[in-house]
């Protein structure tokens, strides 16, 4: 085994423990998101939640750092970004829970 696939492995747990948990991290919506109203948002985050629908396409090296799906007739995008526990720098650790603080940003796809 690689190392980028153990650093893709341990990313992609991190990554799935933060948004079945919407912890350890800040959840962020774009304008048009919020906008939606809250029925809206609810559904939403319960997706990106449950999300499990990867393709190599959108998720190239495993990580579950970005989704796709439909909701309500929009599409919708999720993204996890890394960045440094003051969130004022990119994480140059992602593997490591302890340097990194995940934001997951849900936008229309319209948005983009």
């Amino acid at each position: 085994m690689t190392s980028h696939c153990f650093t893709s492995s341990r990313i992609r747990d991190l990554n799935d423990r933060f948004r079945h948990n919407i912890t350890s991290g800040q959840w962020m919506l774009t304008r048009g998101m919020a906008d939606k109203g809250a029925e809206f948002v609810s559904q939403a985050v319960h997706r990106v939640r449950d999300f499990y629908t990867f393709t190599e396409g959108d998720d190239p090296y495993g990580e579950h750092d970005f989704g796709s799906f439909d909701l309500a007739g929009e599409r919708l995008f999720w993204k996890i970004d890394y960045y440094d526990p003051s969130l004022s720098y990119g994480s140059d650790a992602p593997d490591d829970a302890d340097a990194t603080c995940r934001v997951l940003t849900i936008m229309l796809a319209s948005e983009y």
